[in-house]
């Protein structure tokens, strides 16, 4: 039923179908008696996640590698972390209003992917064909997603002056930087390994250098008296944009022919 190459699309085209489908729902479900249409939604959502999670698993078996190489892949997988993410807390905490946040960003990078669908599989040249690729890959996508529900959950607790949203945002924001530094250091063991050097100087590696600064300034920052509340909120929606310039910015800068990390 599935493929590496072109037969694995429709199934994608599925799995957008379902968090488009989950989005919509929640519209009408945004009223407070529309507790019906918040469950169809979070249904979808799981059916979604499901499907996702099948597809890596076809993916990978088809390929014989991880499906993490490139932006087409990518693009699968980071709905399937965003999606874990979600329903971690929506079971830990019933944030529902997280559903067409998540419902919303995997539609879209679904949307990308095929729009820039891979034909053929990629081989993984000889540096990723190490122990530390799978690690320090899936440590950053479970970072950038924890980091995208810090960015939705600020975003709520502006717009509704919610202290109990700006709670959940920062411990989202604390779980995420975590997770980057994590991802930062074993990048630089495997660069040892791979290259010789901790540090490359990469463009891709600079720049998340400075996405984990710019959270570093907000969790450094939340504890100066008075940037608690609104205001370490609207730092923390901007420190997102540095993920996403790392993640999908770098391919605009002309320095991104000469990094080994961007994703293509």
């Amino acid at each position: 039923m599935f493929d590496a190459g072109l037969a694995i699309h429709p199934w994608v085209g599925a799995m957008g179908a379902l968090n488009g489908g989950a989005l919509l729902a929640w519209l009408p479900g945004a009223r407070k008696d529309a507790v019906g249409w918040r469950r169809a939604a979070l249904v979808l959502l799981v059916l979604a996640f499901a499907l996702n999670t099948t597809l890596l698993v076809a993916r990978w078996v088809d390929a014989g590698r991880p499906p993490f190489k490139t932006l087409f892949e990518t693009m699968i997988f980071y709905p399937w972390c965003v999606g874990l993410v979600t329903l971690v807390l929506v079971a830990m905490h019933r944030l529902l209003v997280l559903v067409p946040f998540a419902a919303g960003i995997s539609a879209f990078g679904i949307g990308y992917a095929l729009y820039r669908p891979d034909v053929d599989t990629v081989l993984l040249p000889p540096a990723l064909q190490s122990g530390w690729f799978v690690p320090h890959v899936v440590t950053y996508f479970m970072s950038y997603a924890a980091l995208f529900v810090s960015f939705a959950l600020a975003i709520l607790a502006l717009a509704k002056r919610s202290r109990s949203f700006e709670t959940y945002a920062h411990g989202a924001a604390i779980f995420g930087l975590c997770a980057l530094s994590a991802g930062l250091v074993m990048g630089g063991v495997w660069g040892k390994f791979a290259w010789g050097d901790w540090w490359g100087w990469d463009p891709k590696e600079n720049w998340a250098l400075v996405t984990w600064l710019a959270y570093m300034l907000y969790a450094h920052l939340r504890l100066m008296e008075g940037w608690a509340g609104r205001r370490s909120m609207v730092v923390l929606v901007g420190a997102f944009c540095a993920v996403v310039f790392t993640y999908l910015g770098m391919n605009m800068l002309p320095t991104a022919e000469q990094s080994m990390h961007v994703y293509q």
